[in-house]
């Protein structure tokens, strides 16, 4: 008999450990990365799993096999669904708010609001709702780097250039979704840290979504040398960037990411360096650049065709996309990579996806 009663005895205390194993094992901090299929999310994605990171959650509107192939968690939703947003919220401690829409059509002004401002204001609630203590929010360099003549190299402290962005409904509705975040996701023990990365380049851009300006050049459809100048820096560098603003980012800051600051011509003599086509020659006044870009685009509208020139993508090209970048530096420890790296590494990707060849 006493055999028979050790016998349970032993078999719950087993049965506790176990218990208390899985208890401890669903208790585990959970990161939420939204958008984690994109450009940005699909490096740091990587990385994190890489890194060793657990429990990790992925939010979008579709999820891809890969995703569950490396063993994370993945939810399909809506960023702008309450309930959907709730639910890829639930136990989660962390998260890298990385959903969003990049296009330089107007149609799609209310679109990107929706997604940037009011995505952003219901991810902030259920987190404030929730367990929440961290918020990574990917924005752009654009809502604070940028001017008319490249005279300054803008910092974080640059007062934010609004007559300039809101021409252009993407650089607008990231300009209010980062006050929204700073609004909606404040107070004791909670922490918001803004990321405003230049333009994205390196492999792996599906969608073309930063990259393609370099598919345009390769395809000879850049016919005249824009007169501004831009940022650029490796979408893995910022991707590395983001685990580490994650660790030592300070609430309510902001931090610039670029790896070089180039003229256009700079640029596309690079791109004509790397891939053997002729960059354009052709240079015009910036109102007559743009007021020509407008007419012709307006044109093509008229008669229901697709317009062979992108007037916002045009006007955008005349101004200064400049940044400093020693903040990040200095406080996540950011080190960008050789942009000519970068660049290469950038062709050959598109030329394997894209063009057939390397």
């Amino acid at each position: 008999m006493a055999t028979k009663k050790r016998a349970p005895r032993k078999s719950a205390k087993k049965s506790a450990s176990k218990k208390r194993a899985s208890l401890t094992k669903r208790a585990e901090p959970k990161i939420l990365i939204t958008g984690g299929t994109g450009f940005l999310g699909m490096h740091l994605v990587g990385q994190l799993v890489e890194s060793g990171a657990k429990t990790l959650r992925v939010m979008a509107t579709s999820i891809p096999e890969w995703i569950r192939e490396i063993g994370v968690d993945g939810v399909e939703g809506s960023i702008t669904n309450a309930d959907d947003v709730a639910r890829a919220v639930e136990g989660v401690k962390e998260i890298y708010h990385l959903a969003g829409k990049v296009s330089r059509e107007r149609e799609d002004a209310r679109q990107m609001h929706d997604i940037h401002v009011n995505g952003t204001r219901l991810l902030c609630e259920a987190a404030r709702a929730g367990d929440v203590k961290s918020i990574v929010l990917a924005s752009t360099s654009g809502t604070i780097a940028v001017t008319d003549n490249g005279d300054v190299t803008p910092d974080e402290t640059f007062p934010q250039p609004v007559e300039i962005i809101s021409r252009w409904p993407y650089y607008a509705s990231k300009f209010y979704q980062e006050r929204v975040a700073l609004e909606h996701f404040n107070g004791r023990g909670l922490r918001l840290v803004i990321m405003n990365p230049s333009l994205l380049m390196g492999p792996g851009d599906e969608r073309l979504s930063s990259t393609k300006v370099v598919l345009d050049f390769m395809a000879r459809k850049i016919n005249a040398m824009p007169s501004g100048g831009l940022s650029f820096v490796d979408v893995r560098d910022v991707a590395q960037s983001f685990i580490a603003a994650m660790k030592k980012g300070a609430h309510g800051e902001r931090y610039l990411l670029g790896s070089a600051n180039w003229s256009f011509k700079k640029f596309f003599g690079r791109l004509e360096r790397l891939t053997k086509t002729p960059a354009p020659v052709l240079s015009l006044p910036k109102k007559i650049t743009v007021a020509g870009a407008q007419f012709v685009d307006a044109l093509f509208r008229q008669w229901n065709m697709a317009s062979p020139v992108e007037a916002e993508a045009v006007e955008m090209a005349e101004y200064f996309w400049y940044l400093d970048n020693s903040k990040a530096t200095n406080e996540l420890g950011f080190d960008p990579r050789d942009p000519a790296e970068t660049l290469q590494d950038t062709v050959a990707y598109l030329r394997e996806t894209f063009l057939g060849s390397i």
